[in-house]
This record gives structure tokens, C-alpha cells and sequence, in this order.
């Protein structure tokens, strides 16, 4: 079975963010074999002074593989367990599991997501599009608004084309020129690619910079660049596309 796990609003802004606190999740889930979670995506949602949130109001996504019937339940209690004695005081923890094989709406979780990118929703709204799709959702404190956001980011993971992946590539690393081939080869990243679609392969030359993060696209990892200044061209062709660039995804 595969399932994806998503919370939101768990933290406050003298604490930990809730994308550290998905990575303590994934982690007790595979330390307890209870599957085996991927990478963890970072889903931007709608910004409004009626929303309110800690900092940029945004979703935290994993999806885990090879979960067994019987420890579905435990994957849920784990998940209730951490964000009802790990969440900041002043949170409002929402939590999403969607059973991936059982989902006949794909579109409707989808659609979810994508209206919280562009609108003000409420609880009872996502509630109301939790029971039609039969996929878990519940709040662990305050008052329970991550459920939407928890809700809409387990819709955007899904899209496949939507997302920023959790932590940095070559931390440390800023200035250094890579061949396409080895970094393919040396990280998770599925695909290089320019945003009009070109993608780059093999001798490809390209200048790592301050943050090299990548973003989840046709359901792959993605590292996107774009051509260097010409003053650059001697040392790489290519460079990535800096974190102002890619905080659309």
C-alpha cells in the first residue's frame, strides 16, 4: 500500500518549523518498519490576512511505500502521537493520510489543493471534501485549521507538479562546477532541466549556487537552471535557478 502523510500548522515562530517535524515523522515510520516514507515537499498556500499561519503558510508532504494493511493504524497513531507532544504552543496541527490504492477521486484531493493556493477556505469545507473522498483528516490542538492546509498540500503532492523538496543539495559546496552527470549520480534528483522543458544530460556543465534545491515536477525531482552571465560562460554553460526564482513551485 502507499499512502501520503501531510501536516500543517505545527509550529510557531520561536520553534521549529513543520517541515523539521515531517522529517521526525518520516524517520520514527521507518525506524518502526512501518514503511518506507520518501522524500518529504514543501506546498506554498494561499496568503490572506484572513488565513492565519506562522510564517508562509505552507504544507508539509511525504509519501511512504510498502505499507501493510495492519500498520495502517499504527502509522496513524505514530502521527497523532508526535503532533499532539511535539506541535508549538499557539499551533493549530492538521494531519492528512490518503490511502493512495483507494482514492477514486483524484481530481476532487487535487482540485482541494489547488483552490488553497488561491483562495480562503474553511474547516468545514475541508472536512466536507475529506468524508466525500474517504481519506483521513483530523486536528491534534488550538483550533484544528491545519486540517485544511494538511488537506490541500496531500492534493498538490499528488498533482506531481506542484512543490519545493525539503533541505539543500553541495551545502557548502557555493561556486563549485558539477557535470550534469555527477549530480545525477551523487543525489536523488531525477531530472536537470531548463523551465522551457530543455533538459540536460551527461558533460553539461553547471555552476552550483548559495542554495541548490530542487522542485517536484511531473512527479520527479527536479533541478532547474538557466544559462550563466556571459562573464561565467567560461567556467560553466548552465547554473541553478536561485531560491527567488523558484519560490513559485
Amino acid at each position: 500500500m502507499r499512502i501520503l502523510v501531510c501536516i500543517d500548522d505545527t509550529d510557531n515562530l520561536e520553534s521549529k518549523g513543520t517541515g523539521a517535524l515531517a522529517l521526525e515523522i518520516s524517520q520514527e515510520i521507518m525506524s518502526e518498519k512501518l514503511g518506507v516514507p520518501k522524500f518529504i515537499s514543501r506546498h506554498q498556500l494561499y496568503v490572506h490576512r484572513d488565513i492565519p499561519y506562522t510564517s508562509h503558510n505552507s504544507a508539509m508532504c511525504f509519501e511512504v511505500d510498502g505499507v501493510e494493511s495492519q500498520d495502517l493504524k499504527n502509522i496513524k497513531e505514530l502521527c497523532i502521537g508526535c503532533l499532539e507532544s511535539k506541535s508549538a504552543g499557539g499551533s493549530d496541527p492538521g494531519l492528512c493520510i490518503v490511502e493512495l490504492d483507494k482514492l477514486t477521486d483524484k481530481q476532487g484531493l487535487m482540485g482541494f489543493g489547488q483552490k488553497a493556493k488561491a483562495s480562503v477556505l474553511t474547516k468545514k469545507e475541508a472536512y466536507k471534501t475529506a468524508q466525500r473522498l474517504g481519506v483521513h483528516l483530523s486536528e491534534h490542538g488550538g483550533t484544528g485549521g491545519g486540517v485544511i492546509g494538511a488537506l490541500a498540500g496531500a492534493g498538490l503532492r499528488l498533482s506531481g507538479n506542484d512543490g519545493r523538496i525539503k533541505g539543500k543539495y553541495f551545502v557548502g559546496q557555493r561556486d563549485e562546477v558539477m557535470t550534469a552527470e555527477e549530480i545525477l549520480n551523487s543525489t536523488n534528483i531525477d531530472e536537470i532541466r531548463e523551465e522551457n522543458g530543455q533538459t540536460l544530460e551527461g558533460q553539461k556543465s553547471i555552476l552550483l549556487g548559495q542554495k541548490v534545491k530542487g522542485v517536484l515536477l511531473d512527479g520527479r525531482i527536479v533541478l532547474l537552471v538557466e544559462k550563466t552571465e556571459e562573464a561565467l560562460q567560461d567556467r560553466a554553460e548552465w547554473k541553478n535557478l536561485p531560491k527567488s526564482k523558484i519560490r513559485k513551485y
